[in-house]
């Protein structure tokens, strides 16, 4: 999440006065492929990942590459992308 955010600028954006933030298009349990992470982070931005192709590829490319590197595989269980409340307030974060 670090990475998204802090290195690739993908952090999320309010939405009807709602935060919103790829941790909350996750579902609970589950697989999730890179592929989907990488669409959700789009999502989570306000942005639709169908348009511009050729503009938001490169962004789509480091998203799907840092998730594969991060994660170790490029489908994991949606539960080892959750934050646990110990890692939030080890980086900082509520």
């Amino acid at each position: 999440m670090h990475i998204l955010c802090a290195d690739l600028g993908f952090c999320g954006c309010i939405k009807h006065e709602r935060p919103m933030h790829v941790d909350l298009l996750i579902p609970p349990e589950g697989p999730v492929t890179a592929d989907q992470f990488v669409e959700w982070a789009f999502l989570a931005d306000d942005m639709n990942p169908n348009s511009e192709a050729e503009r938001w590829q490169p962004h789509k490319a480091a998203i799907r590459t840092a998730f594969v590197e991060c994660m170790g595989a490029d489908t994991v269980d949606a539960s080892r992308l959750r934050w646990s409340r110990e890692r939030q307030e080890q980086s900082g974060g509520g």
